[in-house]
């Protein structure tokens, strides 16, 4: 889910129940039924394969190709703080939790996830259906760059509107196939963990992650603001302390475009320039993602770990620098955080599918703080933004 918007907000009550019925069907579902189960969720996880490099191609070109167009100098510092920003997250959390989630998981469910694990012989699918992706996803990443950046440029826009359409076509799958069905393939996930008895050893473990992730969330929104006091020579806290009525409005929606005219206002009250204010906070809402990546890197180092797979530094600074890329580069995407990273939590750290449904349904579970953080921080990002334009915070504005 992108925590930039509601995209998720209507579809966590489904998720939590999914979650409880799985777990409860377990004790009195037949083996059939839960092999019927494994062959949906088998079906699913192909038709994702299959779908991921489409919804690539879809969205960033796109993306790319409408942050060209608004070109700019204040444009290029404003998408250049932001993806500084989702890479410092990205690399805070990977150091923080490489640090702290080996203390306080148990070291007994290491490997609860692996592939070995995932189905026993017995609860194998009755059959499955193939569907290669018509082109890999790195493949797809680096094709979408490329006819963006070329699409920006051309003066007709034949391209761009058909790239726009084929968005539009790809928002739909996402809308009407795939959000529709991730209960049910979330169900089937933990119908199975629990049939096999690890599904109470995962909630447990991941009860410790969220605090976690919650409490460095906040600690990202204190080194911005702090970050932000050097430009402006303001007490960081207190504009923080202005910032929080957009922090709690989105906790609240679990939408960044439904508190844009919270952040907007706060920052104006924090004492940014109108004009740079009303430029930089919508753009912000949609390119920037430091929460969005710090749950990203933070969940999958857990999930790995539960999966017995080494955490590699080399791996995670090319996942974090493409996935801050595709952040940046696919601004208004429904339930483009998350959407994007499972292609690279597949091809990158090598997530299987019982991982990625449940990197899925934790991500839900907490997806209005990453809001919280991304809007508060994008009041940093403009107060660092006003300063780079020439303008001083204004006095005598509640900050």
């Amino acid at each position: 889910m992108n925590s930039k918007n509601s995209f998720f907000s209507g579809i966590l009550p489904k998720v939590i129940l999914a979650i409880i019925l799985g777990i409860a069907f377990s004790y009195i579902a037949p083996l059939g039924v839960v092999k019927f189960f494994s062959t949906l969720n088998g079906i699913f996880s192909n038709f994702l394969a299959f779908v991921i490099p489409l919804i690539i191609l879809g969205l960033i070109v796109s993306g790319i190709a409408d942050l060209g167009n608004k070109a700019g100098k204040l444009l290029f510092f404003t998408v250049a703080i932001a993806y500084t920003s989702t890479l410092f997250s990205g690399f805070l959390t990977f150091f923080s939790s490489a640090l702290v989630l080996p203390k306080i998981m148990d070291p007994a469910s290491v490997g609860l996830l692996s592939s070995t694990k995932e189905i026993s012989v017995s609860l194998d699918p009755f059959f499955t259906i193939p569907m290669p992706p018509v082109i890999d996803v790195m493949s797809a990443l680096v094709l979408a760059f490329i006819l963006g950046i070329g699409i920006s440029g051309l003066k007709t826009d034949t391209m761009k509107i058909f790239f726009s359409e084929f968005k539009d076509i790809i928002e739909k799958v996402i809308n009407k196939i795939i959000i529709p069905f991730l209960p049910i393939f979330i169900f089937g996930i933990f119908l199975n963990m629990a049939y096999s008895g690890e599904a109470f050893r995962l909630m447990s473990n991941f009860g410790k992650v969220i605090i976690f992730i919650i409490s460095l969330s906040v600690i990202l929104l204190i080194i911005q603001f702090t970050i932000a006091s050097i430009f402006a020579r303001r007490n960081p806290f207190s504009m923080l302390k202005t910032m929080l009525p957009a922090y709690m409005t989105a906790l609240g929606t679990s939408s960044s475009a439904a508190t844009i005219p919270v952040t907007l206002r706060q920052a104006k009250l924090v004492g940014v320039n109108p004009d740079i204010a009303d430029f930089c906070i919508p753009l912000c809402a949609t390119i920037h993602l430091a929460g969005s990546t710090l749950k990203i890197v933070g969940m999958s180092m857990a999930i790995l770990l539960m999966q017995g797979t080494p955490i590699d530094f080399g791996t995670y600074v090319g996942f974090i620098f493409i996935l801050g890329i595709t952040m940046v580069a696919a601004p208004g995407v429904p339930g483009g955080a998350i959407m994007a990273a499972i292609a690279l939590l597949q091809t990158v750290l090598g997530m299987n599918d019982q991982s990625l449904a449940v990197m899925i349904a934790i991500y839900v579970a907490i997806d209005s703080f990453g809001t919280a953080c991304n809007v508060t921080g994008d009041g940093a990002i403009s107060v660092i933004v006003n300063r780079i334009s020439g303008f001083r915070l204004q006095q005598n504005n509640g900050a």
